[in-house]
C-alpha cells in the first residue's frame, strides 16, 4: 500500500517556500526610482535650498537657467518668476521659470492601493500554489515567477488607473497630459519582481 502520509512533503515545501522573500516594486540598487517611489508613495514638501525652487516652463524644454542666455527676474508684479524678453508674448516676456519657496508633492500610493485592491488574491494564490507544490503540479520556483508576475502586472495595472490628486497645471503644461504617476514610462517600466533568500 501506498504511503499517503504527506505530512514530510507539506513540511519540506513550507520550510523552502518559507526560505524565499519576493520582492516586487522598482529596482532596489536604482535610487533615483526608489527616491520616485517613496515620494509617489508617501508625498513629500519640498523646499528650497537657498531662496526659490526653478520650477521649469514647458518654454525651458528641459534646459537648466544656466543654459538659457538672456534670462531675467522681472521687477514688480511678475518677480516670482525667469523669463526672456519675447515681443510677441504677454508683457513682452516669455516665462521659462516660477520661482517657488516649496513644492508639495501628494501622496498617490500606487502600493498600498494594490496591496489593498488585490492582497486576498495574492493570498488565495499562495495558499493553492503551496497545495500544487506540495502535490507535484508545479514547482517552488514555478509559484514564485507565476506570484511575481502577477504582483508586478497588478501594480502597473494600478499605476495606469491611478488618476487623483491630479497634476499640477504647470505639470501638465509639461508633461501635456495629466496623469499623475506617469510622465516618461520609466516607473511602470521598472516595475519587476525578484527572490531574495532570507538571512
Amino acid at each position: 500500500m501506498a504511503n499517503s502520509n504527506h505530512i514530510p512533503e507539506w513540511i519540506a515545501a513550507s520550510r523552502s517556500l518559507n526560505a524565499m522573500d519576493l520582492v516586487v516594486g522598482v529596482p532596489i540598487d536604482d535610487q533615483f526610482l526608489q527616491m520616485v517611489a517613496r515620494v509617489n508613495e508617501h508625498g513629500m514638501v519640498i523646499h528650497a535650498k537657498k531662496s526659490f525652487l526653478t520650477i521649469p516652463t514647458a518654454a525651458a524644454k528641459g534646459r537648466k537657467p544656466s543654459e538659457i542666455p538672456g534670462l531675467f527676474r522681472p521687477k514688480g508684479a511678475h518677480n516670482h518668476v525667469l523669463a526672456v524678453a519675447d515681443k510677441s508674448a504677454p508683457f513682452g516676456m516669455r516665462i521659462m521659470f516660477v520661482l517657488k519657496e516649496s513644492v508639495t508633492i501628494p501622496p498617490r500610493r500606487f502600493i498600498g492601493l494594490s496591496y489593498e485592491r488585490y492582497h486576498d488574491e495574492w493570498s488565495q494564490m499562495m495558499i493553492e500554489g503551496f497545495l500544487d507544490v506540495v502535490d507535484g503540479k508545479q514547482t517552488q520556483h514555478g509559484l514564485e515567477a507565476k506570484l511575481g508576475r502577477r504582483i508586478s502586472n497588478d501594480i502597473k495595472k494600478t499605476i495606469r488607473d491611478v488618476h487623483s490628486p491630479k497634476n499640477a497645471p504647470l505639470t501638465v503644461e509639461n508633461k501635456g497630459f495629466n496623469d499623475p504617476l506617469q510622465d516618461t514610462g520609466k516607473l511602470i517600466g521598472s516595475i519587476t519582481w525578484e527572490k531574495e533568500r532570507k538571512l
